[in-house]
């Protein structure tokens, strides 16, 4: 069948869009009013954005679409004449007119596209639209986002399903929170490594140098990442702390906070090293979640004998002697003491954030879930971060008391 196709309708087959998109990329079904489309830089938001909007342009030559980016210039150079942009996506057919002086894109079916900047707000207040695309809402003027946003909302009345596509990598910023928040909003995610289109060196590149810090999160995995207010921990104080290399380590610790049932919370177990100048680093978050007694407790012995540690902390609240007998049972020579908690996870953890603080602990690479536990532990008691308990970040604790903090001779370690 493909080889009797003509040239014309081979082109069609290859290059039109519903051929090779990803499933994100694609108009999700359903009722909505915002579509978000969040994701990492190189994904295809921008190609995403071009071809819904040529779309509609297509369907209604009577269509008056605002085109709304952080400036003026962005919105002609990104979304009308960029390599993906409107002009770039057009059918061989098409012959749209790119009137840049007036700020207006005429489409082949004579619907129009109008070029709006997200810093000139009042712009927005009055011209009527029957659909909108904002490109990445995130880096919009703080001083004036809302207010475009606002303006542009109170505007699309020309249809009886007037509809905004937002195109945007994340950042933690107020617009973004209002339109995440609205019940109207359906959202689909991406991520850099998701366009196989992309140079295979670019991504691997990005992943070696970003991969899984706050940065490439946000940048590459279009992750909305913020700080929670009254946390121990902050981005910033984490991100501060990354090095690239760790020095020769004298002493290394594992910390293990067992899980109270099988199947249920993540076991956490965290390696953390000292260096010669007392400097601690945090060397692998090796956790297990969903595992039984006898896989967890495999996982923390190889996690001890990879790091030749010298000590594994245990906490014995959950299950006491059982935890000793189940850690002993897959290595009888695990150099192992149980730790009793008389104080609460937030409590134990203030003097180990105050050693981030004072820069003396750091971390030999990155380690996303384990990070984010450590952001959501608040001051003063409470957990705001991932899942129900932070075991990992529990598990740190341990290791960086028992490492940094502890003196020995403490009547609070007894070794078995």
């Amino acid at each position: 069948m493909i080889r009797s196709l003509s040239k014309s309708q081979l082109r069609e087959y290859d290059e039109r869009w519903w051929q090779w998109s990803l499933a994100s990329q694609r108009v999700p079904p359903g009722k909505w009013r915002v579509w978000l489309i969040r994701a990492g830089r190189g994904f295809g938001k921008t190609r995403a954005g071009a071809e819904w909007v040529s779309e509609i342009a297509r369907n209604d030559p009577a269509a008056r679409i605002a085109l709304v980016g952080a400036t003026a210039e962005e919105v002609g150079a990104v979304m009308i004449g960029g390599v993906s942009g409107l002009l770039s996506v057009a059918r061989p057919d098409e012959r749209h007119q790119w009137l840049r002086n007036r700020g207006e894109l005429i489409f082949a079916s004579g619907a129009r596209g109008y070029v709006y900047s997200a810093g000139a707000a009042e712009k927005l207040r009055g011209p009527e639209h029957s659909a909108a695309w904002c490109d990445e809402l995130a880096k919009w003027p703080a001083a004036s986002a809302g207010a475009a946003w606002d303006n542009l909302m109170l505007g699309l009345r020309l249809t009886d399903d007037p509809r905004v596509l937002v195109t945007t990598t994340p950042k933690p910023v107020a617009l973004m929170r209002r339109v995440m928040a609205r019940p109207d909003m359906i959202e689909t995610r991406g991520h850099t490594r998701d366009n196989i289109w992309l140079p295979a060196s670019f991504a691997e590149a990005m992943t070696a140098d970003y991969g899984g810090t706050r940065l490439g999160r946000q940048e590459l995995d279009g992750e909305m990442l913020e700080d929670a207010e009254g946390a121990l921990w902050s981005r910033a104080m984490i991100e501060g702390c990354r090095v690239a290399e760790m020095p020769e380590l004298v002493r290394v610790v594992v910390g293990v906070d067992p899980p109270a049932s099988a199947g249920g919370d993540a076991c956490g177990i965290v390696a953390v090293g000292l260096g010669r100048g007392g400097q601690g680093y945090v060397i692998e978050d090796a956790s297990v979640a969903g595992a039984s007694p006898e896989r967890w407790a495999r996982a923390v012995a190889a996690c001890a004998a990879r790091h030749r540690a010298e000590r594994v902390i245990a906490e014995k609240n959950q299950g006491g002697e059982m935890v000793a007998s189940v850690l002993r049972a897959a290595d009888a020579r695990l150099p192992l003491a149980l730790v009793h908690a008389s104080r609460g996870k937030s409590a134990r953890a203030e003097p180990v954030a105050l050693l981030y603080e004072a820069g003396r602990v750091k971390h030999a690479g990155a380690f996303p879930v384990l990070e984010d536990e450590l952001c959501g532990l608040m001051a003063g008691g409470g957990y705001a971060g991932p899942g129900g308990s932070p075991d990992r970040a529990d598990a740190l604790v341990w290791a960086l008391s028992e490492l940094m903090l502890t003196k020995r001779g403490t009547p609070r370690v007894r070794l078995m």
